[in-house]
Parts: structure tokens; sequence; C-alpha cells
């Protein structure tokens, strides 16, 4: 049963039980696998710009490393708990293993609204949070990157405080840095472009045109690069759904004959969310935040928030949707995957779909360790060529042994980490 309260870690933990039955791991390698190796809490005390000294509290979660120094996101938002990280650290040691990468899986929060912050508070935050793990991150053990509602000058602090705090120059610490500080051409399309390179490899093998619909949750990087390759692709996207900050709603942006996405982008704020009036002023259907999921399309993209997939809204999705791309992380809660299943909907679940992050991330991490940086077609062929590799290993799987894609991305990123964990003999 689908309980009325969604708890990330615990969806994470039984879709690691489900495949490690199936793989019939040992019980040791199981306990290693389903809990992270490492978890830190802290607080971070700011003064604030009125003078007041505020509490903020801090997570780092290391999920695994037997194949790579820990790999993740630091995100800011107000509502983030501890098992929210543990959850994302856990996908993320998946994802960095489903596309080969020499990676492992970590993850990180500040419990904070950036929206009510100033720039300096924001600094102060950041280069407080590195103070408290310091001695934990590093080049060669843990590496930190943006994530919701952080980017690159947040990153750019963290690195100055880290290399301050060690004496020396360590731009292979963190990643997501901006384009001549140690960051990555591409960077910036990498998840959404990656999404995009999985989705046409995956309508090339169900015979479906590129010429196809599409309906987006999200107006963030994600979503937009996607919609962007998508659209260069031949495809239409009739929809976007994104939350207003004015009223602090959800609305769905609908024009049937589909987005123009720069008109969209020049009405949307730094955060992805849309003028509703200026939208209505162009044409644009306002519908109810949840809108997105009934459309009449070819293709659902969720790429922001997760549990939104979920026992009730799964039945609202059209008849005509054949292909489920995850961009964002943990959308679909278990219950829907089974009805996802008798519908014969392929889904392409969301750690080898946006994978394409986390796979810049590495191309960065290994360009700032070299201090040798490349051009953005050659980021951008790597990433297609790591994407499209990472689906036909998923696909191959799943058509052998007649998985649904998601058991069988586990399958292949569990054995991976479980065969690393076995060979270093930890178990």
């Amino acid at each position: 049963m689908e309980t009325s309260v969604y708890n990330p870690y615990h969806v994470a933990q039984s879709q690691f039980d489900k495949i490690a039955a199936s793989l019939e791991l040992d019980e040791g390698i199981c306990q290693i696998l389903r809990q992270p190796m490492r978890e830190y809490q802290f607080t971070i005390p700011i003064r604030m710009d009125n003078g007041a000294v505020k509490v903020f509290n801090g997570f780092r979660v290391q999920h695994n490393d037997a194949r790579g120094p820990a790999k993740g996101g630091i995100r800011f938002h107000p509502m983030e708990t501890l098992d929210t990280v543990r959850a994302l650290a856990m996908w993320m040691t998946w994802k960095c293993s489903v596309v080969n990468i020499p990676l492992g899986g970590g993850k990180g929060g500040i419990i904070c609204d950036p929206h009510h912050l100033s720039l300096r508070e924001q600094e102060q935050i950041c280069r407080g949070w590195v103070r408290q793990i310091a001695k934990n991150i590093g080049p060669v053990c843990d590496v930190p990157a943006p994530d919701v509602m952080t980017n690159g000058q947040h990153m750019l602090w963290m690195l100055d405080e880290y290399e301050t705090i060690h004496g020396g120059r360590y731009p292979g610490v963190i990643t997501g840095k901006p384009v001549g500080m140690g960051g990555s051409l591409g960077r910036t399309e990498a998840t959404g472009y990656g999404v995009i390179y999985v989705l046409r490899e995956a309508l090339k093998e169900l015979g479906i045109s590129h010429t196809s619909t599409a309906s987006i949750q999200g107006f963030g990087n994600v979503a937009r690069y996607a919609a962007e390759l998508f659209i260069q692709m031949g495809g239409t996207v009739i929809s976007i759904a994104c939350w207003d900050q004015a009223d602090k709603t959800a609305y769905t942006y609908r024009k049937k004959e589909g987005i123009n996405l720069d008109q969209l982008c020049s009405i949307s704020d730094r955060f992805g969310g849309i003028d509703k009036n200026r939208a209505r002023d162009l044409g644009y259907e306002v519908l109810a935040g949840g809108a997105w999921i009934e459309q009449d399309v070819d293709i659902l993209l969720p790429a922001a928030l997760e549990n939104q997939i979920n026992r009730e809204t799964v039945k609202n999705i059209s008849k005509t949707v054949k292909i489920i791309a995850e961009g964002a992380n943990g959308p679909t809660t278990p219950e829907a995957d089974e009805v996802l299943k008798q519908r014969k909907i392929f889904v392409i679940p969301d750690f080898l779909a946006n994978a394409g992050g986390v796979t810049c991330s590495y191309f960065e991490q290994v360009q700032s360790n070299t201090n040798y940086f490349w051009e953005k077609e050659e980021v951008f062929s790597k990433l297609d060529t790591k994407m499209t590799s990472a689906f036909a290993s998923v696909y191959d799987l799943a058509c052998q042994k007649k998985l649904y894609m998601r058991d069988a991305a586990y399958t292949i990123a569990i054995n991976r980490v479980a065969q690393a964990v076995r060979q270093r003999g930890w178990a």
C-alpha cells in the first residue's frame, strides 16, 4: 500500500531490496548497499544582514565509494530532510554505476530558502557548510556539485573556502563551477540533453517518429534544455508546468500547436517560474499545475520534483502516452510503476535518463584535475556516447531478460557496485 507520507529514502531502499533479492546478493553486501556508509549533520551559524545570528542545518551523505569518490549535488531547500538526502545519495550511486563512470554516490543539503536570502547571506551559508565538512570532502574522496536552487556562484564560494582552509588550489574538489574558473563547457545543458539522447534511442527502438509530442513538468535547466533539444530533433512540446513564485502555485502552460521556448524563457525568472499573466497575453492556456500529466501526447517528461507520478496521478495519464522519460529524481512511486508496467508504457528511469549531469560533472572533474579543457562539441560528443552506450546496455538486458527498464537499469548498476565491494574485500 502507498502511504500518505512519501519518504524517498524508503522508496530507494525498496527499489534496492527488490533487485538485491533477484540477484541473490549476500546479506553482508545488502547491508552495505542499502544504507549510507557515512552521514554528516551539522549547524551553520550565520550573522544575517540585520545583525541577528541565525542557525541553518546542513547535511552531507556519502552512500558508497567502492567504485570511486562520492559524487553528488548540494541543494538549498526550506523543506530539506535527511531522508531526502539519503535517497538522493543512494540514487547517485546507481546513476554513476549505470553510466559506468568511476564515481560513487553522495548528496548534500542545507535547510534554507535562497528566495529570502541576500547574496551575502548565501555566500556565508556556502562558506559555513564547507567549514563544517572540509575534512570529509576532496578531489579523491567526495566531490560536491550544484543541485536544487544552487549554481556555479555557490560552488565557487565553496571552492574558495575549501582552498583557503587547505592552502592550495584544488579545482577538482567541486564541479558545476563557472566556465573560466574550472567549469566545463556544456555542463548547463548536460542533464537536459542527456535526457533527450536516451529518449532518441528509445524512439528508434520503439519505432516512434522523432516528430512526436511531449508534455514537460519543470522549467529549470533540465526541462529547458531537454525541450530545446527535443524541439531541434523535430518534436513538439505542447505544455510546460512550473511553479509561480508570485502566488506560490504551480500552473501548466499549454499551446496545442507547440510552445515557443524562447518566448517562455523571456517571461521566466531565475528560479524557473513563468509569469502567468504575460503567458496568457502570449496566447497560452493557463491550467492547473497537475494538468501536464493529463495531456494527449506521446511522451511525458517529469523534470522537476519527486513523487509526481503516484497512485492517484497515474490514473490521469492519457492513453496516447507511450514513453515516460524521467528527468527528475524519483518522480514515480513503486505503486505507480506497477500501473505503468500493466499499461506497457516504456519508462526511461530517472537514474539513467538524467545521468547526463553527473557524467558531465565527471568530465569537469577530469578536466580540472588535468588542467586541460575541452571544446563544447567534444563535451557533447563524449556525453552522447556515454548516454547512448548506457541506454543500449539497459535496453538489451531488458529485452533479454524481459525486464521492466527500471529493473534492468538497477540490475546493471547494483551488480557493478556489488562487484566492486566484493573485489575490495568489504564483504
